[in-house]
């Protein structure tokens, strides 16, 4: 009796976290379809983005801006890991490839800063040996423009005083239903041969040389239009992270529900067996003390 006991709690506890992997797996597959039809409405407009900043970067020259120049301060280099990671668990080896990922980045790096998007990220890289210098939460909520405009404030104005020389990206490129890969980006100091290879995973045909005529001056201008260009990457990136946190969430319930299942099912059988044998024992001591009365 006591191991019937111990199979129908094993059995009950399984069936709660049943009910949890699937209302879970539920909830990211609304979220991830919200999130898809953001990524598709959002997808062509900072691309334009980034073909116009090259436009205007190539025709532009070299201009005298400190967004084209890595200004060396006392011969010490610092280089900024922006990193997107979740605000929750249970998305399979979602957050840990992140993570992996950028302490690739970080051994390849000098003196590397790191500055965290997501509540995960900052559990694993608090116990690392890099410094920390913010952290930025938005409670797994769909990222908004405010938010991606809130991190590149914060990042440009620490670039523009000197705290790092250098900004990389490191984020989940989602490219498709299944397929989730980290990608790391290179953001600042702004480079036309880098800008000219992301844009050709988008479109391979050559992009024509333009003229532009910049009012009050090139200068002005172009520093007008590099904080924009970084809001649109860093919102870009952080939808596609989210996408790609709800697909990886989702069919990480879906494998715990099956496991789950499988394991009920044993425990079912298992559970069948030892009520079936106890039965028959004590039918059969019944019988025997029955037929012991009698003689």
């Amino acid at each position: 009796m006591a191991n019937l006991r111990d199979v129908r709690f094993r059995m009950r506890a399984i069936q709660q976290t049943l009910q949890v992997t699937k209302a879970m797996n539920l909830i990211s597959t609304a979220k991830l379809r919200k999130g898809r039809r953001v990524l598709e409405d959002t997808e062509p407009f900072f691309t334009r983005i980034q073909k116009s900043m090259y436009d205007i970067l190539a025709a532009a020259g070299h201009p005298r801006s400190e967004f084209l120049t890595r200004t060396n301060r006392g011969g010490v280099r610092h280089s900024a890991v922006l990193a997107v990671t979740s605000d929750k668990g249970l998305a399979g080896g979602y957050n840990a490839n992140i993570c992996r990922r950028v302490m690739e980045l970080c051994s390849r790096l000098e003196n590397p800063l790191l500055i965290l998007i997501g509540s995960m990220g900052y559990r694993y890289f608090i116990h690392s040996p890099y410094l920390i210098l913010e952290n930025f939460s938005f409670r797994s909520r769909l990222p908004e423009v405010d938010d991606a405009k809130q991190i590149a404030d914060y990042v440009i104005s620490q670039y523009q005083w000197g705290m790092f020389d250098e900004i990389h990206l490191v984020y989940t490129r989602m490219y498709g239903a299944v397929k989730h890969q980290p990608t790391e980006r290179h953001i600042l100091p702004l480079d036309a041969v880098t800008m000219k290879a992301e844009l050709a995973q988008f479109d391979s045909r050559e992009r024509v040389a333009l003229q532009f005529e910049y009012i009050p001056s090139r200068e002005q201008v172009f520093d007008a239009l590099v904080p924009l260009y970084v809001k649109g990457i860093i919102y870009g990136s952080m939808v596609e992270a989210y996408v790609s946190e709800q697909s990886s969430r989702m069919t990480a319930m879906e494998e715990s529900s099956r496991n789950a299942e499988e394991m009920l099912a044993t425990l079912r059988l298992n559970y069948n067996r030892a009520r079936q044998a106890g039965i028959t024992q004590e039918m059969t001591e019944i019988i025997s003390g029955s037929a012991a009365l009698n003689d």
